[in-house]
């Protein structure tokens, strides 16, 4: 069941996600070659916690750390570790989830270490613009359809693909709320999107192909022929005024 926001709990919502947009600033001015994603992982929970918020994702179905660091070929879910220390040319998705006021926030970017290749850096673009493209669907008599087959038919294009098998989410006093927001659709079907709804649309896009391989951890989701992945995200609420990008605008 879809559970849709009054316009104090967006207010709350706003909040949360402007922590998490903050933090995601925070952390972008130390992400460089010789850094591990361990350390990464400490300056986002001091942050946080110094803002008097709560981590989200810790202790998630088990989830050992504050961020998930999904590096390259690492799709989301990456685990921090003092063993993944970061390298000219990488690139690495950074999620973050906080939780004000019982409420959750979530976001995520994926920034370039050092000068990475104009491969790389073409990837990064067109799944922001996917995000982008997502998030400017996100109003009232609009279908779910709609917000999926915007990030698809981008991806596709740019001759890229869509991860299919994780999915962003509505969001709210839970991090998983219905309804899922899957990386692929048909326009014009899904349930009709209604004022109040929060979204957390995540574009998640392969440079090859589609196909998924989980580690021994079983949390660690890489591309399975190992070419590299870019995962941007937003919670946007639906307003009638158009999109509202919890955290950034509005």
């Amino acid at each position: 069941m879809m559970v849709l926001k009054t316009r104090a709990e967006l207010a709350v919502m706003h909040k949360a996600n402007a922590l998490v947009q903050e933090t995601l600033r925070m952390l972008a001015d130390h992400v460089r070659p010789g850094v591990s994603t361990a350390e990464l992982d400490r300056l986002a929970e001091d942050f946080i916690l110094a803002k008097g918020a709560k981590p989200a994702f810790k202790g998630y179905h088990g989830y050992p750390a504050t961020l998930c660091t999904s590096v390259n070929d690492v799709i989301v879910h990456g685990i921090p570790s003092e063993r993944c220390i970061l390298k000219e040319g990488d690139i690495i998705s950074l999620d973050c989830g906080v939780v004000v006021d019982g409420f959750y926030g979530d976001g995520a970017v994926t920034l370039p270490v050092g000068k990475i290749s104009p491969e790389a850096q073409r990837l990064l673009q067109v799944t922001r613009e996917c995000l982008e493209l997502a998030v400017k669907e996100a109003r009232p008599g609009r279908r779910l359809g709609d917000v999926s087959a915007a990030i698809q038919r981008h991806a596709e294009e740019a001759g890229f693909s869509v991860v299919r098998e994780f999915v962003g989410h509505g969001i709210g006093r839970s991090l998983h709320e219905d309804p899922q927001v899957c990386n692929y659709g048909v326009p014009g079907t899904g349930p009709e999107l209604r004022p109040g709804l929060v979204l957390a649309i995540e574009p998640m896009v392969n440079e090859g192909s589609p196909h998924v391989r989980v580690d021994a951890d079983g949390w660690t989701a890489r591309t399975e022929d190992g070419k590299l992945s870019a995962h941007f995200e937003y919670s946007v609420a639906v307003t009638e005024n158009g999109p509202w990008v919890l955290g950034v605008e509005g």
